[in-house]
C-alpha cells in the first residue's frame, strides 16, 4: 500500500530493466489521479538511476493494457482527489507524456485493450509488442478532443491515420502488426519474457549511442510542430460544452455497459 492508497503502479527491477506495470485491472487500467502520481514516481526514479538502461510498460490483468483517461474523474471533476500540492499536480499532469520524452528506449507490451489515451501511451514508446488478444482504438472524435493524430502517421502512413482517428474503429493486434503499428504479436502468456528480452539486448549497447540513435530517428519521423499543434487543439476543445458533454455520454455508455 502507498501512503495515498492501493498501489496503482508495479515496479521490477531485471538486471538493468525496469518493468512498470499499470496496476489497476479492476478498472482496465485507467489514468486515474493516484495513477498518474505513482507513474511520475515511478519514472522519477527510473530515469535517476544511472544503472537502468532501458524500460519495458504493460498493464496488470489480462483485459487491458489501459483505457485510457478516467472517464468518472473527467465527467465529475469533483470526484477526482485533491492534489497534495501543484508540483503533484504537474507531474501527474504530464506523467504519461514522460515515456515519448525519456532519452531511455522503451518497449510496450500491449496484454490487452488500448484505447483512448491507452492506445496513446502505446503510440508514445519506442516499440511496441502486443498479445494476441489486445485491440486498439483511438476515440477521440467521440470525446470531442484530437487523439494520436501527430504520432500515428509515421506508423501507419497517413491515410490510415486518417481513417482510424477519424472513425475512431477497434482495430485487432493482428491488423495492427499488418500496419506496423506493432512490431511484433505473441501469445499472452510469451508477451512480457519477450519484451524483456528485447530490453535486455538493447541494455548491452552502448547507452550513448542509443540515446542519440532515438533521437536522430524521432527527428527523422516524428514532426514536433504537429505534436504542438496536436496539444494546442486540445487545450482549445477540452472543457467546451460539447467536449465536455460527450465526455459525459461516454462515460454513461460504459458504465450502463
Amino acid at each position: 500500500m502507498s501512503p495515498d492508497g492501493p498501489r496503482l503502479i508495479e515496479v521490477e527491477r531485471h538486471d538493468h530493466v525496469v518493468l512498470i506495470r499499470l496496476n489497476q485491472p479492476d478498472r482496465l487500467n485507467v489514468f486515474s489521479y493516484h495513477l498518474r502520481v505513482q507513474l511520475a514516481d515511478a519514472m522519477d526514479a527510473a530515469e535517476a538511476d544511472p544503472d537502468v538502461r532501458a524500460l519495458v510498460l504493460t498493464g496488470a490483468g489480462a483485459r487491458a493494457f489501459s483505457a485510457g483517461g478516467d472517464l468518472k474523474e473527467m465527467a465529475d471533476p469533483a470526484s477526482r482527489p485533491p492534489p497534495a500540492s501543484e508540483d503533484e499536480e504537474r507531474r501527474a499532469r504530464r506523467a504519461t507524456d514522460r515515456f515519448r520524452r525519456t532519452e531511455l528506449p522503451v518497449i510496450a507490451a500491449v496484454n490487452g485493450d488500448a484505447y483512448g489515451g491507452g492506445a496513446t501511451l502505446a503510440l508514445s514508446c519506442d516499440i511496441r509488442l502486443a498479445a494476441e488478444h489486445a485491440r486498439f482504438r483511438f476515440p477521440g472524435a467521440d470525446m470531442g478532443l484530437v487523439v494520436g493524430a501527430a504520432q500515428l502517421p509515421r506508423l501507419v502512413g497517413a491515410a490510415r491515420a486518417k481513417e482510424l482517428v477519424f472513425t475512431g474503429r477497434v482495430f485487432s493486434a493482428e491488423e495492427a502488426y499488418r500496419w506496423g503499428f506493432v512490431n511484433e504479436v505473441y501469445p499472452a502468456d510469451q508477451l512480457v519474457p519477450e519484451a524483456l528480452a528485447m530490453a535486455k539486448q538493447m541494455a548491452q549497447g552502448s547507452q550513448a549511442a542509443l540515446r542519440f540513435a532515438k533521437q536522430v530517428i524521432d527527428r527523422a519521423t516524428l514532426d514536433a510542430e504537429a505534436v504542438d499543434l496536436q496539444n494546442e487543439a486540445n487545450q482549445t476543445l477540452r472543457g467546451t460544452a460539447e467536449q465536455q458533454e460527450r465526455v459525459k455520454s461516454m462515460h454513461k455508455r460504459v458504465t450502463d455497459g
